[in-house]
């Protein structure tokens, strides 16, 4: 058996393709977002880099409420903050508060710690799990729900 034959010399001239060519760069500085929603801050911007509240424990259920109208101005507070107090004028979950900031929970709860230290907040903690099984409770539940 023969070996089959050597391709020509052009063969192997040939150059392989070329890659295809990048998009060009653009002269305006690279942005994340679109001009209308602005400029993106960073969450840890936000909080300064923390990740847990200075003070307070904020479970999704736990009720805010702000102490007092809202601040034209305050030291320390950035524009989250007054959002947060001016949503509090009503009481509301930290989980509302999240949906209606579109921010992650952690900034929420630290922002919070920050307005709770400053006075500008309080807060209902949920009823710890132990209380909930007060046969009594669920007594209370089923008599109100015959009566309906």
């Amino acid at each position: 058996m023969m070996p089959p034959e050597d391709p020509s010399p052009d063969f192997w001239a040939e150059d392989p393709p070329a890659p295809p060519a990048a998009p060009a760069e653009p002269d305006a500085p690279e942005r994340w977002l679109d001009e209308s929603a602005g400029p993106m801050v960073r969450p840890y911007v936000m909080t300064s880099g923390r990740i847990e509240p200075s003070r307070g424990s904020f479970d999704l259920i736990t009720l805010v409420v702000a102490v007092g109208v809202e601040p034209d101005t305050a030291i320390g507070l950035g524009p989250e903050h007054l959002a947060i107090i001016r949503l509090c004028q009503n009481v509301m979950s930290v989980a509302e508060l999240t949906g209606h900031l579109d921010l992650p929970v952690a900034t929420v709860r630290v922002m919070l710690g920050d307005l709770l230290d400053k006075g500008f907040v309080s807060l209902q903690e949920p009823e710890p799990e132990a209380d909930m099984h007060d046969i009594r409770l669920y007594k209370a539940v089923i008599d109100g729900l015959r009566a309906l």
